[in-house]
């Protein structure tokens, strides 16, 4: 066939074929562009989940009326005007081809106001053709209709599944993105019938109920609110408590400046974050949002653009990283959850759980809680307003598992074994930690094939390498000799761990493996170094272990991610018993 330029309509259907897979890519470039106009209430009517009609209103800046036309041409934006701007984009949308795109596979009626304008305007579109600008009344803003989606392309409508589940993938977007703008308003009616009602959240408190509207107020209860900004990063929002992990990443929401991403690098940082407090096979609920530079990060490498690149990757790992760590290391119990705690390891950060009750900060010192350990095993003797700890005072072991106790609030039982679990992991983490990684050198040196990139990432953090203990060197441009490892790795494979470290080099331009292994290891000595069950502890013994959990980091969890506590408050147990009933 000759070369020939394909016609501007067929070039904007194949152009949708990136932007538009199904109502909710309609839905989700519409509402993105009242965003970007500064809308502070956004409705979103839809009609048999999408595939009939959808319609966005707002109240944003508009569009006028003489560019209206110009809004449906294919790459035409007013949020760009150079490869700089493309450099530090701002905003949510920004190539310009969405309008186009959805015009060339639906009947779209785009209509404007500016708020000094008298009176809107509206333009339709269909098939490529652009019908004349006509006058419309309507309050300043944006209205978007779009019809008979894919009605001129049929083989993409097969690919439409059922109207529950498209409308369903649109409530999950507007879900998203209530997230993502708490101080907007959106609403959301599906068939005439309104589903959803998000008011604007401009203060604390509304915010938090945004966030319990859209992830359940389950997920508000057991979270953990952190805040805290180093190096022009700021991380703010919340992260669940390992009790609360998912069978699935269903509650997982990362926002870097407004835009929700799917980003490898991220997605590691906060595994490795839970990675000895999560349960095996169980996933962490967050609410996320990183405000960070324009400039540092580049929106522009996906169509739909739920992916980004960071120019430094390595700094924005491990701000994420030592953030999400720190804060999970204060879920221990404490006397007033209520009241913010600042954590020294990480700079200006703040973390306080999202509502009142049990919580992050221990008032009283390690002497005091000495003196009050020694006290008599029941607490009834003890006024319960005055000095009591947060896990009270022991008074019965159960089958030599369960430790019960009385506190303020009520009834504590603890698991024996999965606390002191907990207490002997961390304060061997603390010992192996001073003592520094040994290196054990191997008795005839391993040699190890490696890629260039590998090579090159050796080159440059090798001293890095020798601080965990590793001896390498280059025995040319695609090997390695391995002459030394971290001695308490010194049984393990060490080719394997060496390829392995390598490899988390040259995709996050950081290694956790070994310190992931060691863990590991501490973590079975632990487990084998606890008290086990079927012990009897005498009072003290038990009060002793109390105290020690309200010190211990992570202590409200196992190093398995097993809750080590429950707290059953006075008015869980008059239920019990059907008391005042």
């Amino acid at each position: 066939m000759p070369i020939c330029k394909l016609p501007p309509h067929l070039v904007n259907q194949i152009a949708a074929g990136e932007v538009v897979e199904r109502p909710a890519s309609v839905v989700k470039e519409l509402l993105e562009n009242s965003l970007d106009a500064g809308a502070g209430r956004i409705r979103i009517d839809v009609d048999e989940g999408g595939i009939r009609r959808m319609r966005i209103s707002d109240d944003g800046c508009g569009i006028a009326a003489e560019q209206l036309a110009l809004a449906l041409d294919p790459h035409a934006t007013s949020k760009i005007a150079s490869l700089s701007d493309l450099e530090a984009v701002a905003t949510l949308g920004f190539r310009g081809e969405a309008l186009a795109s959805i015009a060339s596979v639906a009947r779209l009626t785009l209509a404007s106001r500016t708020p000094e304008a008298a009176e809107g305007s509206e333009v339709r579109a269909e098939n490529g053709q652009l019908s004349s600008r006509q006058p419309r009344g309507m309050p300043p803003g944006t209205i978007v209709d779009v019809e008979d989606l894919f009605f001129n392309t049929p083989a993409r409508r097969k690919f439409v599944r059922t109207e529950r589940t498209e409308f369903g993938h649109i409530d999950d977007l507007v879900r998203r993105l209530a997230l993502a703008r708490p101080a907007t308003a959106f609403e959301l009616v599906h068939n005439g019938r309104a589903v959803r009602r998000l008011v604007a959240a401009t203060d604390e408190r509304s915010r938090q109920r945004r966030v319990g509207d859209v992830c359940g107020q389950a997920f508000v209860d057991q979270a953990l609110y952190l805040e805290n900004r180093h190096e022009g990063l700021a991380l703010e929002g919340y992260i669940a408590r390992p009790s609360f992990s998912r069978s699935q990443a269903d509650l997982q929401f990362f926002f870097v400046n407004g835009r929700l991403v799917r980003d490898r690098l991220i997605a590691h940082a906060v595994r490795q974050a839970y990675q000895d407090v999560l349960f095996h096979g169980r996933h962490p609920a967050f609410v996320l949002h990183l405000t960070i530079d324009p400039a540092r990060v580049d929106v522009n490498v996906h169509p739909q653009k739920t992916e980004v690149r960071f120019r430094d990757s390595r700094q924005v790992h491990g701000f994420l990283f030592s953030t999400l760590h720190r804060a999970l290391a204060e879920t221990r119990p404490t006397a007033d959850r209520s009241a913010p705690a600042a954590a020294p390891a990480v700079s200006g950060a703040t973390f306080r759980p999202a509502q009142g009750g049990l919580g992050l900060g221990v008032a009283e010192s390690v002497a005091r809680y000495a003196g009050l350990a020694g006290a008599s095993a029941h607490a009834g003797t003890q006024d319960p307003e005055a000095d009591t700890p947060p896990l009270g005072f022991a008074v019965a072991q159960i089958h030599g598992v369960f430790v019960l106790a009385e506190n303020a609030a009520g009834l504590v039982i603890v698991d024996m074994h999965a606390a002191h679990e907990r207490i002997v992991y961390e304060r061997l983490k603390q010992s192996w930690s001073e003592q520094r990684v040994k290196a054990q050198h191997l008795l005839v040196p391993e040699r190890v094939m490696v890629s260039e990139r590998e090579a090159l990432a050796l080159e440059k953090r090798v001293g890095e390498l020798n601080r965990l203990g590793f001896e390498l060197e280059l025995a040319g441009p695609d090997s390695v000799t391995i002459r030394a490892v971290p001695a308490l790795l010194a049984g393990s494979d060490c080719i394997q761990l060496v390829r392995d470290v390598l490899a988390d080099l040259v995709e996050m331009g950081r290694s956790e493996r070994v310190a992931e292994l060691i863990d590991d290891l501490l973590s079975t000595m632990a487990c084998h170094g606890s008290v086990r069950a079927n012990r009897r502890l005498n009072p003290d013994e038990m009060n002793a272990l109390l105290r020690d959990m309200e010190r211990t980091e992570r202590s409200d969890q196992c190093n398995h991610g097993r809750p080590t506590w429950v707290q059953l408050d006075m008015k869980s147990l008059d239920q019990l018993f059907l008391r005042g009933q």
